[in-house]
């Protein structure tokens, strides 16, 4: 019809707007101005900023608009989301000012480094699997030697917490003897919630390891473990339909096996990094210098 009438899709569809449009949200989908109550009683937005004002007014002074949220719930038996409430607050000037979070760990920027032995820089990120037998994911933490490309230590399990990656650190120093050693690792993360946690910070700083983290949206400075996960995607994850836990772990904990002690590596001599690491711990391997 358009096309007969020589009339363009765009301009038929086009919708002037004017100072009495409808006030939209910002995901572009029409506000309704007005909430439900618990028995299906329609409460315009005007009055819901009345009970704002009093709330404000009286014993919610000191409160966030999260607190706001609930407390319209219980006076008033309004079905109402923070989201709702935070755009009614910031229209009548009622949001608290942001609290300014102190930091007890001062954030280090990775910096581009000269890497010439095992032990100098590791990279560590977690890949998602899933589980298809029993619908759910599962997660897989590695810590990988910038140098000889080995996986020193690596966690499965279907949660990663803060925790689990402490003990993923503590794993990998002690199974390359680090925690007597001066001059230990810097293990470089992105901003997960498990690397930028107080107990990650203060276990690193406990043992003596530098971390630092990649700036947002800059995965090419965690190049040697997203290569890694690409590898295990590609080799593992993809040939496999897990239908249990167990077995996923099982598949998963045999190609890690494999991977460090017979898949070769044409960065590292054509050798497994096993092989490499010991050639080199006795001198008799050599590779150029890896620039992160």
């Amino acid at each position: 019809m358009l096309r007969i009438l020589g009339i363009s899709r765009s301009t038929y569809y086009y919708q002037e707007r004017t100072e009495d449009s409808v006030q939209t949200v910002s995901e572009g989908r029409p506000a309704p101005g007005f909430s439900l109550t618990t028995d299906k009683k329609r409460i315009g937005d005007e009055q819901i900023k009345e009970w704002l004002s009093e709330l404000i007014a009286g014993d919610g002074y000191v409160y966030g608009y999260r607190k706001i949220t609930y407390a319209l719930r219980r006076e008033y038996q309004l079905i109402v989301n923070h989201k709702k409430v935070y755009r009614l607050c910031k229209e009548l000037n009622l949001l608290r000012p942001q609290r300014r979070l102190r930091l007890r760990h001062k954030k280090r920027l990775a910096r581009n480094r000269v890497i010439t032995n095992s032990n100098e820089l590791w990279e560590m990120d977690i890949k998602y699997g899933y589980i298809e037998g029993e619908d759910r994911f599962f997660f897989i933490l590695s810590v990988i030697d910038v140098y000889d490309r080995a996986i020193i230590a690596y966690y499965i399990g279907t949660s990663c917490t803060a925790h689990d990656a402490v003990h993923t650190v503590q794993h990998a120093l002690w199974k390359r003897r680090q925690f007597e050693e001066k001059h230990k690792p810097v293990i470089r993360t992105d901003n997960g919630p498990q690397f930028v946690s107080r107990a990650f910070e203060e276990a690193c700083e406990n043992v003596g390891v530098e971390h630092e983290r990649i700036p947002p949206r800059t995965p090419n400075m965690n190049a040697h473990i997203e290569a890694f996960h690409s590898i295990l995607e590609e080799e593992c994850m993809k040939r496999h339909v897990f239908g249990t836990y167990r077995e996923a772990y099982e598949t998963v904990s045999q190609f890690m096996h494999f991977y460090n002690e017979r898949r070769i590596h044409a960065s590292i001599g054509y050798r497994p990094p096993k092989e490499f690491y010991e050639l080199r711990r006795q001198g008799n391997a050599d590779t150029a210098q890896v620039r992160v």
